[in-house]
This record gives structure tokens, C-alpha cells and sequence, in this order.
């Protein structure tokens, strides 16, 4: 039995005293000892560094802490660890980790800058279009991207999620969270999706550093999409076999500031891959495409 900040602690499957995994009793290594401890009935384990001499049963034990606790499940220091402990939503407990490879090594690694670039409108508007494309530009320069296209995502990860506004408000903060995770990894994350209100992209903008969001509005007219309608949405929400369409019984509200705005150019439309070469130009243009 040892005794750590007050706490007994028994050496697990050793009859010497000591359990450490891998290496049977009496060679005992320095390496990391597993003990059990008891707690309100429960139990729970933990690893720590030990060093021993050979064939001996007296052990050093080192704990980087100062105190070892053990608090619903989780070992950690009670003393100085406690005050950096948070709540954010319904998790308790939590602190965030530090890694020694920051996004700029990353983003050196990859030669490239990691940002999002928000592409919003109307169904059938041709944001997935234009996503792709951009995408494909990207590749062929040896620019890592990836494309979080909204009706993909609704197949996994947010397939949870019904179209009601406050389901549609979730759907949008969860893309927003994966999109700054990709923007961290050095990658250009290409989110594509209707996201019609501007408080969800608006907080969503808020998740990255400034300038490392760029919002891409498709600004293509309702009877131009309607026309296209290659889903059969909008004949489908005309009928009103569909509530809560977006430009039909529910609004979109367009970007105020973004940073691109794709669209008619003298009464014509550009192709996607056009309107991806406008992308292609902006990133350039702000450094994105090298570390």
C-alpha cells in the first residue's frame, strides 16, 4: 500500500507490492505502476511513473502534481488543477489540453493558410457546385481542402436534425464547430449549405480569428433557382406538400458584409467554375495559399 496526498493507493497483480504492466515482480523496471483505489464503493484506477532498483520492493514514486485525486472517475490534481477546471453547456469538469503542434506548424507543414470559406444561398443556387469546383481548383494547385456540403452532413453527423428553425440553428452551429476544427488543421474548409439567418452564420464567424472566415454569398434570384429546382423542392413547397422552405414560407436573409458575393453578370450567370476562380483569386490574394 502507498499513501499519495492523503490517498491509499494498492498495487495491483504483484505479490511484492507492485503491479506494473508488462513486467513481472521481482525485475521491476522504471516504468508506470498500475494501482487500484476505493472510493465510496466504487473503484478506480490509475497509472503513475515509479523507479526501483532490481529484484527490490522499495519503490520512488513520482507524481507530477502535488496531490493525486480522484473525482467522478478522473484523476487529476484537486489543488491546482480545480481552479482551471470549466462548464461550458451541459459538460462539467472539463479543461481544455494544449498541444505542442500549433496550427502555424501545421499550416507550414501543408504550405498553405487554414481558414473557412462559408458559401451561403438559396437551394439549388449552386453552392455545392461551386464548392466542388473550388475544391478540385485547390487539389491541383496541392491545396488540402474539404468540402462540408450540407445535405452530406445531414447524413451522418446531423441526421438527428429535423428542418425546424431551432434544428436548423443546431445543424449550423455543428457545422461551424467541425469547419473551425478543419480551419485549425491547416485545412481550407469549404462549408456549403443554405444557412439562412445571419445570427447562426454571424456565430459561426465569431468561432475563427478575423479574416480566417469568408463568407461567399450566391446571389442568385428566387425564380432562377426555382427554375433549376433539380431536388423538385421548390415545386414540392409551392404545393405545400413542404413547410418551412426557404425563399418560398420561410425567409433567407442575405449577407450584409460578407467578403465574396457571387452571382448575374450582366443578366447572365457565371459558371461554377468561374465563380470558383473568383475564390481562387481572393484566397491568393490574401496569403491563404501559402504558409
Amino acid at each position: 500500500m502507498i499513501a499519495i496526498g492523503g490517498r491509499s493507493l494498492v498495487p495491483t497483480n504483484s505479490s511484492q507490492g507492485l503491479g506494473v504492466v508488462g513486467v513481472e515482480p521481482p525485475s521491476l523496471k522504471p516504468g508506470f505502476v498500475s494501482f487500484s483505489d476505493s472510493l465510496n464503493g466504487s473503484s478506480s484506477r490509475v497509472s503513475i511513473r515509479a523507479k526501483a532498483m532490481e529484484g527490490s520492493e522499495t519503490v520512488s514514486v513520482t507524481v507530477s502534481d502535488a496531490d493525486l485525486s480522484i473525482t467522478n472517475g478522473h484523476a487529476g490534481n484537486l489543488g491546482n488543477n480545480e481552479s482551471m477546471l470549466s462548464s461550458i453547456g451541459n459538460s462539467t469538469n472539463i479543461k481544455w489540453h494544449e498541444c505542442s503542434i500549433k496550427k502555424a506548424e501545421r499550416q507550414k507543414l501543408l504550405k498553405q493558410k487554414g481558414c473557412v470559406i462559408w458559401i451561403t444561398g438559396l437551394s439549388a443556387s449552386g453552392k455545392s457546385s461551386v464548392a466542388c469546383a473550388l475544391s478540385q481548383m485547390l487539389h491541383c494547385r496541392g491545396k488540402l481542402s474539404y468540402v462540408l456540403d450540407g445535405d452530406n452532413v445531414r447524413h451522418g453527423l446531423n441526421r438527428d436534425l429535423s428542418f425546424k428553425a431551432e434544428d436548423r440553428a443546431e445543424n449550423i452551429r455543428r457545422i461551424g464547430e467541425v469547419a473551425k476544427l478543419f480551419a485549425d488543421a491547416g485545412l481550407i474548409c469549404i462549408a456549403s449549405l443554405i444557412s439562412p439567418y445571419r445570427r447562426d452564420r454571424d456565430a459561426c464567424r465569431a468561432l475563427l480569428t478575423d479574416g480566417d472566415f469568408i463568407e461567399v454569398f450566391m446571389d442568385i434570384p428566387l425564380e432562377v433557382c426555382e427554375e433549376r429546382d433539380p431536388k423538385g423542392l421548390y415545386k414540392l413547397a409551392r404545393a405545400g406538400k413542404i413547410k418551412g422552405f426557404t425563399g418560398i414560407d420561410d425567409p433567407y436573409e442575405p449577407p450584409l458584409n460578407c467578403e465574396i458575393i457571387l452571382g448575374h453578370k450582366g443578366g447572365a450567370c457565371a459558371s461554377p467554375c468561374e465563380m470558383a476562380e473568383e475564390v481562387m483569386s481572393y484566397l491568393g490574394e490574401k496569403g491563404f495559399l501559402q504558409a
